[in-house]
C-alpha cells in the first residue's frame, strides 16, 4: 500500500488538466509563479517576488509540463529566453479571458500538516470580469485568502 506522503503531488496533474481545458476552450493559460533562486525567469519582469507567465502555444516554444518542472522558451521584449519553473512554485493557473482556474498553496515545504503529510488543497478561481482585449495587461494572479478579484472558493 502506498502511503500518502510517498505518492506524487497532484499539482502537476492539475496544472496539465487546466492547461488542456484552457486550450480546448480557446482561452489563454497563465501561471502565477513564486520566484526565488530556483526559478529561471527574466528578473526584470518579477514584481513582489512573483511573475505571471503566458504559457499558451502561441507564446511558448518547446513547452514541457513535467511533474517537477515547467520548461519552455518564451519571448520577453522581443528577446527569446529559457524559462524553468519548479512545479511547486506555481501559485495558480488560470484563463486570462475570464480568470477561471485554480490557486495552490505557496510551497509544498511550507504547507506540511501536523501529521507530516503535505496539504495540497487547491482553490478554484471563479469567473472574473472580462479582460479579453489584447492590449490589456494580464490579470493579477489569484491569491488564496486575498480580498480582491477574482474570488476564491475552496474545493474539497
Amino acid at each position: 500500500m502506498i502511503d500518502a506522503k510517498d505518492s506524487n503531488s497532484t499539482r502537476p496533474y492539475l496544472i496539465r488538466a487546466l492547461y488542456e481545458w484552457c486550450t480546448d476552450n480557446g482561452f489563454t493559460p497563465f501561471i502565477a509563479v513564486l520566484v526565488d533562486e530556483s526559478v529561471r525567469v527574466p528578473t526584470e519582469y518579477v514584481r513582489d517576488g512573483e511573475i505571471v507567465l503566458n504559457i499558451s502555444f502561441d507564446a511558448t516554444s518547446a513547452l514541457k509540463l513535467g511533474n517537477d518542472y515547467i520548461e519552455f522558451k518564451g519571448r520577453f521584449g522581443g528577446v527569446a529566453r529559457d524559462i524553468l519553473v519548479p512545479v511547486d512554485h506555481v501559485l495558480a493557473i488560470y484563463a486570462r479571458e475570464n480568470g477561471q482556474g485554480m490557486a495552490f498553496p505557496l510551497l509544498a515545504s511550507t504547507s506540511a500538516t501536523e501529521s507530516g503529510t503535505l496539504s495540497e488543497a487547491p482553490v478554484a478561481v471563479e469567473k472574473a470580469s472580462d479582460t479579453s482585449q489584447s492590449d490589456t495587461p494580464p490579470p493579477e494572479a489569484p491569491r488564496p485568502g486575498g480580498s480582491g478579484r477574482p474570488s476564491l472558493t475552496r474545493v474539497k
